[in-house]
């Protein structure tokens, strides 16, 4: 089952899993419209740039964020 869920009037992809009973959302999806970018693609190269920066920084990240299809 997925859905599109809306925060503030921004789209925010989301998937079910049926196995783990969780729900997964898209990360540029939810960057974006914490951001309030216009677009995705503004949202992907934040986050892009936020990585880098904090791999670089020493930091890690405190889940695997895997890209998947939606």
């Amino acid at each position: 089952m997925d859905e599109i869920k809306l925060y503030e009037n921004k789209e925010i992809r989301s998937v079910w899993d049926e196995e783990k009973e969780e729900w997964y959302f898209s990360v540029v999806d939810v960057v974006g419209a914490l951001m309030e970018q216009e677009n995705a693609r503004g949202a992907s190269t934040y986050w892009a740039v936020l990585k880098k920066r904090l791999k670089k920084e020493g930091n890690e990240l405190l889940i695997n964020c895997k890209q998947f299809r939606l």
